[in-house]
């Protein structure tokens, strides 16, 4: 049995390594899929119990879906384009207010729309922004990531993370809003400003190109922005009414998407060609391959260990918690570890401020690392797709100014309320 441990936990440490370095740069996908099957092949999970790991990953899949969809329809219309000629021409120009468009922007869909809106649906129009403001564009980019992460613990529908978590015991929203708000403004903003601004060189002084940029649209632009609201009320009714996310989300893009095609009487070939469908055998092959590491029996004894120590002192436990958990969701991606974290806190039955803590580590703990959470990894594919890459390195160094300090304020705020 001993082996059988070690040789599940030695793949998905390697399956987990593949992820974050990208050997030979191979897709992270193919990485997750290649641990997972090998906990097959090698019996150390049956394949039944494989698929039923990766079927709980449906509502997940059906959400990323949806949205992608909905980018993608939103980008071949021209919504990206149009986007950015508004927010050079509120910017006018100037690199800081472009800095603080792009963060309130970010802010605001991250918490009504989640967090891999952000990085499937913004980013684009970020760097859209950036090129015809002409300044360097990874700082404004690197906003996408970190608020992506930073805002989504706001409300429950911000980070499809947060469901996985609280699971059936979802607390009400006015309880949500009351334990989680004093974390919300325990956030150093200024070090993500920090982080990101001193590597922004001021707009050049290109006044009559930043204008020419933001200039008349057509029809289809504003057609397609009105479309991608659509689908915002969609998400934003499913949530209000207490329904998972996920199909609401697949029948807004897919009717989005007919809907748009049908008018404009064009093959809906391209849209599905450039959608990023690699990201879905990512998901499933984490969700086995936590499931592997759940048949070792470990997440019960952590449940036990949990258990006790919150029993002893729950205001240390739920400090220890938020980090260790901040920490691991950049080991295992943070929507395994919040499966790993939900399956644990709830056996063990642990006070809400626990929890609390438990959740600020899963969303903001991702800022510290490439493969922290899916919306960073999704972010990492839109820049790809426009010809920007980022090291695990490059976003490391940034990751280690922007996390410790608002993981540690959020903590603190977290504890003050809970006193």
């Amino acid at each position: 049995m001993v082996g059988v441990n070690a040789a599940t936990w030695g793949i998905a440490g390697l399956a987990t390594f593949g992820v974050i370095a990208r050997p030979w740069n191979f897709p992270e996908f193919i990485w997750a899929v290649v641990g997972a099957a090998l906990l097959v092949l090698l019996n150390l999970l049956p394949w039944p119990d494989a698929l039923a790991a990766a079927a709980k990953g449906t509502d997940v899949y059906f959400f990323l879906i949806g949205m992608m969809l909905l980018a993608e329809v939103a980008r071949k219309e021209g919504l990206f384009d149009w986007l950015a000629a508004q927010a050079v021409q509120w910017s006018k120009c100037s690199a800081k207010r472009l800095f603080l468009i792009v963060y309130v922007v970010g802010t605001i869909v991250t918490v009504f729309l989640s967090n891999d809106a952000t990085a499937v649906v913004l980013t684009p129009a970020v760097y859209a922004a950036t090129r015809a403001a002409k300044v360097e564009p990874l700082p404004y980019l690197f906003i996408c990531a970190f608020i992506a992460n930073a805002a989504s613990f706001v409300l429950p529908i911000s980070n499809p993370a947060n469901l996985v978590v609280f699971g059936t015991q979802m607390p009400p929203l006015s309880e949500w809003l009351r334990l989680l708000r004093a974390a919300v403004r325990g956030r150093d903003r200024r070090n993500l400003h920090r982080a990101a601004a001193d590597a922004a060189p001021r707009a050049r002084r290109g006044s009559r190109h930043c204008r020419r940029h933001a200039g008349v649209y057509t029809w289809r632009q504003a057609r397609g922005s009105r479309d991608r609201r659509d689908g915002a009320v969609v998400l934003l009714v499913a949530s209000g009414l207490g329904r998972d996310l996920g199909f609401p989300t697949f029948v807004a893009g897919t009717a989005v998407t007919i809907m748009v095609h049908l008018i404009g009487r064009k093959s809906p070939m391209p849209i599905l060609k450039d959608v990023s469908w690699s990201v879905l055998p990512l998901v499933a092959g984490l969700f086995i391959l936590v499931e592997g590491l759940n048949r070792t029996g470990v997440l019960p004894s952590l449940a036990g260990i949990l258990k006790a120590a919150a029993t002893a002192s729950p205001q240390i436990t739920s400090w220890i918690a938020g980090v260790c958990v901040a920490v691991a969701s950049n080991l295992v991606n943070n929507l395994p570890m919040g499966l790993i974290a939900a399956t644990t806190s709830q056996a063990a039955q642990v006070p809400a401020h626990v929890t609390g803590a438990i959740l600020i580590g899963v969303d903001l703990g991702p800022n510290l690392s490439v493969t922290g959470s899916l919306a960073t990894i999704l972010w990492l594919i839109a820049l790809r797709r426009e010809g920007e890459h980022v090291a695990a390195w490059q976003f490391l160094k940034l990751g280690l100014v922007v996390m410790p300090p608002a993981l540690l304020l959020a903590l603190l705020a977290l504890a003050a309320v809970s006193s």
